[in-house]
Order: structure tokens, then sequence, then C-alpha cells
């Protein structure tokens, strides 16, 4: 054989295994696939970058396949904020010539993937002055407004293209002048410890918590009878064998680490929601790695659960490689929410703003709770903010203090959300959101004032006396 026959053959088996690895990362996922992105994903998509189905449902699809995507994903969260900007108004024929200014209509508009360099907060990758394009003549119809450049529409205090229930002008009035800290603070939250004392010895229980003998610990059970699980009468089996109701069948069907499918039997509304947020966005069941099978060859998987390893923000390393699911909050079977309000939290976030929290003035006043010094309700846990609770209404009229959305982001895009929500429960208007437009301050998890002051209040009372003078 000679060498140049050699060299042609090392090529093409070269070339051979470049191609399996290429077709491979394609369709089976792995980092390879990453570094076949066409450009960085935003910091809400990243989590979900290797599942290209969710996004691009067919390979030939265009641009109308991907609207789809982004409606299915975001349209309830949406609905939620009672957005500005809906797509009936852009249905309106009254508004077609905008239409012709700026195709709002569409999500990919707005927002486009896979451009990096040009990407700015909230994922939104047009030039920030855009809202000229249809708002041209406010600086005439408003000289409050008179000679502000365009870019600052979207700056904290303002203006929120989606959701701006907490900035509008009349909300900005209604609620101007008011101190920075209410005189009767409403906190929404609340330590859980519910007591309940084992009657001897609490393997002797094992029927009653209806597992096999041999999956039952003298920790766990204990753990169990003290826990709201106990309390509401769930069994060990409603979590690791769902649905069944005889020893044999619990017994065959035993899950060892129930996941938050199991969960989900119980808790919908939760698990749902979890599945939005980046705790569990990478477990929905629309995240699969692969697009298609080939000769079956290939099968549909999920990414995975998320890892801290994976964020973009700074985590404990001890815990990098840890798969999120619900029981890294909710102990399975000490199932108490009080550990879910702060440690669950700092056991994996190590960001300046969550390290700040022990020394700040909330988290003075949880610890005070917590300790039995402070009145139930006084305390400010991370839930508090960012897991808020509300009274909600189950289908027979039982009333609960739940918390109702487990995305632990609605709230933070962008964070002027948790004005209603949360802040205001204990602050005035205008110190929410002189508070929430200073970076430094979130850093330090609100530990001290806010250092600058946004004029949006201001200028909404000084268009209230305009139009008294007309």
């Amino acid at each position: 054989m000679s060498k140049t026959t050699t060299l042609w053959i090392v090529w093409f088996l070269f070339t051979l295994a470049g191609a399996g690895v290429l077709v491979g990362s394609m369709f089976y996922g792995g980092p390879t696939r990453a570094n076949l992105l066409i450009g960085g994903t935003t910091s809400g998509h990243h989590q979900i970058e290797l599942a290209c189905g969710a996004c691009h449902t067919s390979a030939f699809g265009g641009t109308e396949e991907i609207e789809k995507t982004c409606h299915g994903c975001h349209d309830a969260e949406l609905e939620k904020a009672k957005d500005s900007h809906p797509m009936k108004k852009f249905r309106d024929p009254r508004n077609a010539d905008r239409l012709e200014k700026l195709a709002a209509n569409k999500c990919i508009t707005c927002h486009t993937e896979h451009k990096p360099d040009i990407t700015n907060p909230m994922g939104v990758t047009l030039p920030t002055d855009y809202c000229e394009l249809c708002h041209d003549d406010v600086g005439k119809n408003r000289p409050s407004h008179k000679g502000l450049a365009f870019n600052t529409c979207a700056s904290a205090g303002c203006h929120n293209y989606h959701d701006n229930k907490a900035l509008y002008e009349d909300f900005l009035v209604k609620h101007a002048g008011e101190p920075n800290v209410a005189e009767k603070p409403i906190i929404k939250d609340y330590t859980e410890k519910i007591e309940i004392e084992a009657a001897g010895d609490a393997l002797t229980l094992a029927s009653q918590a209806d597992a096999p003998a041999d999956k039952v610990t003298d920790k766990s059970m204990k753990e169990w009878l003290g826990s709201s699980h106990a309390n509401a009468g769930v069994n060990c089996s409603g979590c690791h064998a769902v649905d069944q109701k005889t020893p044999e069948t619990i017994a065959a069907n035993w899950v060892d680490k129930p996941t938050h499918k199991a969960c989900a039997s119980c808790h919908g509304l939760e698990t749902t929601t979890w599945l939005s947020g980046k705790h569990g966005m990478r477990l929905a069941p629309k995240m699969l790695v692969e697009t298609e099978a080939i000769f079956g060859l290939f099968q549909n998987k999920t990414l995975g659960p998320m890892r801290p390893e994976l964020a973009r923000l700074p985590m404990h390393s001890k815990v990098a490689h840890a798969e999120l699911g619900c029981s890294n909050c909710h102990s399975p079977h000490a199932y108490k929410t009080e550990p879910a309000h702060v440690e669950a939290c700092t056991s994996c976030h190590n960001d300046e703003h969550t390290k700040n929290y022990e020394a700040s003035a909330h988290g003075r006043l949880w610890q005070d709770e917590v300790a039995g010094v402070g009145a139930k309700g006084s305390g400010v846990s991370c839930a508090t903010c960012h897991l808020p609770r509300r009274w909600m209404e189950d289908a027979s009229g039982y009333e609960e203090f739940l918390v109702s959305d487990h995305n632990q982001n609605f709230n933070l895009r962008p964070n002027e959300k948790m004005i209603r929500s949360v802040c205001m429960n204990c602050h005035g208007l205008g110190f929410s959101i002189d508070s929430l437009a200073d970076k430094d301050l979130i850093r330090r998890n609100f530990g001290g004032l806010p250092s600058g002051h946004i004029e949006s209040i201001d200028w909404a009372m000084k268009r209230v006396q305009e139009k008294g003078k007309k």
C-alpha cells in the first residue's frame, strides 16, 4: 500500500470519526453540542440551551415555530402580570401604523437568542431607545418628559414594557408621600413549627406509615411523625408509592428517592410553577436533549436536574454537583417549611446579596423571630421577598396561606415586580423604587439607605398639577 493511499485512509477515518462526534453531539447532547451553538444564550435560557428542540420544534419551522414556543412558555406569566403591551393591542387596526415601525406583535422582534453582543437586560436585543418608535411625541404631550432620552424609559421607577402595575401614573400619584417604613408593617410570612410526640417505639408504628418494614428507620419515622405530612395524614406511600393501596403493590412499586413527579400528585400548582423557574426548568417535559430519533439510535430524554455548578451566579463549591429537586429545599421526612425560608437558599447561593443577608436588618428580624424574641410574622426571610405567600382558596372553599408561585424568578424580571407583592407591605412606594434602583444597595442586601432618587413620582405629581391648570 502506497504512502498516499495510507494518508487518504487515515484522513477518511478521522473525518468519519469527527462526523460521528458532530452528529452524536447534535442529537445526543453533551459538552460538544454547547460548542456548536451559534452564539451564547441569555441568562434566562442558558440552562436549557442544549435542549434545542424546546424552541426549534422542527428543522425547517422558521420564526413562526419559534414564536409559538415563546407563547407556550411565557403566556401564563404575562397573563399574571396583566401585560401592559398585550397582543390584542397590536391587533387593533388603530395601531396598524405602529406595527410598520416595530413588529411588536412578535416576541422575537425584541428578544432574539444567541446574540450576546447586543443583548441587554431582560434579554432585549433592540437598541434601548426603542420606545421612541411609537412614543416619539411624549415630550410634546408631557412637559415633564421634555428633553429626556428615550433610552431611560425602562429605568427603574419609570416604565416596564410588559408589567407596569407598580409604576403607572395613577398608582404613583396614589402612593406619593408615603413614609420609608410603614407604621404597621405587614409581613406575609411566618415560621412553621409543628410538634407531634411519637408514642412509644416509632418502629412499631410502621403499619400506620404503610411502608415496608425494611424501608423504615427509627430516625425517619420520628421525623415523619413530627412533620406536616403526618399531621395531614399523608403516609409513606403518598410519596414513595403514589396511588398504591395494598402492602403488596406498595412494596412492588416503592421508590427510594421520589422526584418532583411524586410531589405533583398533591402539590400540582407548586410543581408546575417550580418547573417554570430556574430551579426546575431543566426537568420540564418539553426540555428534551434530542430533537428526533434516527434509526432508533437516539431517544428523547430530559436535560436532567439543575446543579449549582451550572449556575451563572456564585454558588458554594461543596454543593456544586447536587441535583436540585423539591427535597433540596423541603426535607423529605422532617417536612417543615422553616428551613426553606433561608437555610435552603444560603446552602447553595454564595453571591454578595446572599452573604450580606444575615447582617442586614431583614436578616436580624428573621433571626429574632426564629429565636422566639420577635413576634410571629415579624421576620423577613429570603422567601418573604422571592417566594411570597398569599391566601388561596381550593375548590372546596378551604383557605390556606401558601406560596402560590414556586418560580423564584417570577417577581425578579424586572425587580420592580416585587414592589406590590412584597416591598409595599413594609415600605412606601417611593422608598421601594429608589431601593430597587440602587444596585449597590441590593448587593448589600438593603443594608442602609438608597444612594439616589428616582423622580417618577415627582413627575407624576407634576403631571397632575399640569392637568389641574388646564
